[in-house]
């Protein structure tokens, strides 16, 4: 089964995951068919945190794969900052 699953990277305890397709059976951090964005979960200041290719997302989800149920989460948290309304700057 393929899978849309976070693939951890960073240091120690300076944790940085990247967003990926994989089939299941692969290790974490092991070879992955497509990267689709990351989570940074400690960005502080104006570092982004979530960046998702949402066309890739919905392409994979229509194809049979199956988020984490944290991808998931993190897919909810995009939507809901896609959605929110920018500031203008003056």
């Amino acid at each position: 089964m393929v899978t849309i699953r976070l693939a951890r990277g960073g240091r120690k305890e300076r944790p940085f995951y990247h967003i990926v397709v994989t089939d299941s059976r692969k290790p974490r951090d092991g070879r992955y068919i497509e990267c689709l964005g990351f989570y940074n979960p400690i960005a502080t200041g104006k570092e982004i945190s979530l960046k998702i290719v949402e066309d890739k997302v919905s392409y994979w989800i229509s194809q049979g794969a199956q988020p984490s149920e944290q991808v998931q989460s993190l897919l909810k948290k995009a939507k809901k900052e896609a959605n929110k309304p920018q500031a203008i700057a003056a």
